[in-house]
């Protein structure tokens, strides 16, 4: 093992950025975390035209898209509960309540880090709860025709509605 260690030792020298005479996309696709550091200097040096603006422009948005996920994340585990809590009320549980306290507050997180999300909340609600409805239909054992086909909960509800025991 110390020889392997030994042999990796030109391994620290040679970490960095990609090497200046391949393509910005080229370094892209072959080591993702060296092309990353490399456009953040860029940026910060001012060098623009150098930036690979194709595939930056391609992760700035997916920044976007995973903010949006964390959102109907949030909502489809929310709304899980709810289905469970309406459909099983025989199983009503503190930890399904306080698993809805928790979600919510998730919901509240997203939303005041990206205020811009608001206007996609009946996108984000309606995306999630498809999802929330299979799942329910999964951890309950009941046909998912029992679940509503679309979401039976507005905003206010998903957000508001008191879940006590």
């Amino acid at each position: 093992m110390a020889s392997r260690i030994k042999d990796a030792s030109h391994i620290k020298e040679n970490v960095g950025l990609a090497p200046p005479d391949q393509p910005a996309a080229g370094a892209y696709e072959r080591d993702f975390y060296a092309w990353l550091m490399e456009q953040a200097r860029h940026v910060r040096d001012g060098h623009w035209n150098a930036i690979d603006r194709e595939n930056l422009a391609e992760e700035i948005e997916s920044l976007g898209r995973e903010q949006f996920n964390k959102l109907e994340s949030a909502l489809r585990v929310l709304m899980l509960h709810m289905l469970k809590w309406d459909h099983q009320p025989t199983k009503r549980s503190r930890s399904w309540a306080l698993s809805v306290r928790t979600q919510r507050l998730e919901v509240e997180d997203v939303l005041s880090d990206n205020p811009s999300l608001k206007p996609r909340i009946a996108e984000a609600i309606a995306r999630g709860y498809r999802k929330a409805r299979v799942e329910a239909a999964k951890e309950t054992g009941l046909d998912e025709d029992v679940f509503p086909a679309s979401c039976p909960y507005d905003w206010n509800e998903v957000m508001g509605r008191e879940l006590s025991i």
